[in-house]
């Protein structure tokens, strides 16, 4: 058995997010469908590992993922046998022949999200798959000024949506910006750190532009740390415009430089 690690990119909008689903189109079963048939529908079925979770209409720039396939097909090849047979909405990246020992999930150290909101005063029917939306004024150094409390490691008990299945609520968030695409008239946030749990980013999104509006104090994140509270967040903005857009492993990690050793399975 080869084990392969696959980067690929694929628009969210009409997958019922990533992990498979009885009766409904996933990343994970589209993607177990055809690696299936490249390899004659082997039993028992080969399986597919993703590095994580995306939900509903959420896309992603550079998810990744591995399999066992049971016999040698050049790292280039298969990269072209599978998008041949992938559905229009999904594209394989790069392909890369690793060893056994190699897990898509739980060896990653780190992952890099991007969060698109457009600014116009109606909502841009060509961009309601792929942003989410915002018509109000909004103070970008008062943003900024917040980005700051997110960094370092922190319990953001607050902002993630129930149903998480996590242990411990306590994530380390190395980069948190914003800046204004005035081309596109559109607020893009971009947030690396060593996890990220269900809807946190969608949520810290939403605190962030309340903050940005003046209908939160600039420091809020702070108060919200302490309360624990979810209620408190209110908002979660729109799946539309989350963006999953790299995922870190050891060694190639920039929080992270030098390969850590092997961990004990």
């Amino acid at each position: 058995m080869q084990r392969y690690k696959i980067t690929f990119m694929y628009d969210g909008t009409n997958f019922a997010g990533f992990q498979r689903q009885p009766h409904r189109r996933t990343v994970e079963s589209v993607l177990t469908k055809i690696v299936n048939k490249m390899a004659k529908n082997p039993t028992p079925t080969i399986a597919i590992y993703g590095s994580g979770r995306t939900d509903s209409g959420v896309h992603a720039l550079a998810q990744v993922a591995h399999f066992d396939f049971p016999f040698m097909i050049p790292a280039e090849n298969m990269r072209k046998g599978l998008n041949s047979m992938l559905p229009m909405d999904m594209e394989v990246l790069k392909v890369e022949e690793v060893a056994e020992t190699f897990h898509a999930r739980y060896d990653v150290s780190g992952k890099r999200y991007l969060y698109r909101i457009d600014l116009g005063e109606f909502r841009n029917p060509f961009k309601r798959h792929y942003t989410g939306h915002w018509k109000f004024p909004v103070d970008l150094g008062k943003i900024d000024q917040a980005l700051g409390d997110l960094v370092g490691e922190h319990d953001f008990t607050s902002f993630v949506a129930s149903g998480a299945q996590t242990r411990t609520f306590v994530r380390t968030i190395y980069e948190a910006t914003c800046h204004l695409d005035e081309a596109n008239d559109e607020l893009v946030f971009e947030f690396y750190g060593n996890g990220f749990m269900y809807n946190q980013v969608r949520i810290m999104v939403g605190v962030l532009i309340e903050i940005g509006a003046g209908t939160r104090p600039i420091h809020d994140i702070l108060r919200l740390y302490e309360v624990k509270d979810r209620r408190q967040a209110r908002r979660t903005v729109s799946a539309a415009g989350l963006y999953l857009k790299h995922v870190y492993y050891q060694g190639e990690d920039p929080a992270h430089p030098t390969k850590l050793p092997q961990r004990q399975r």
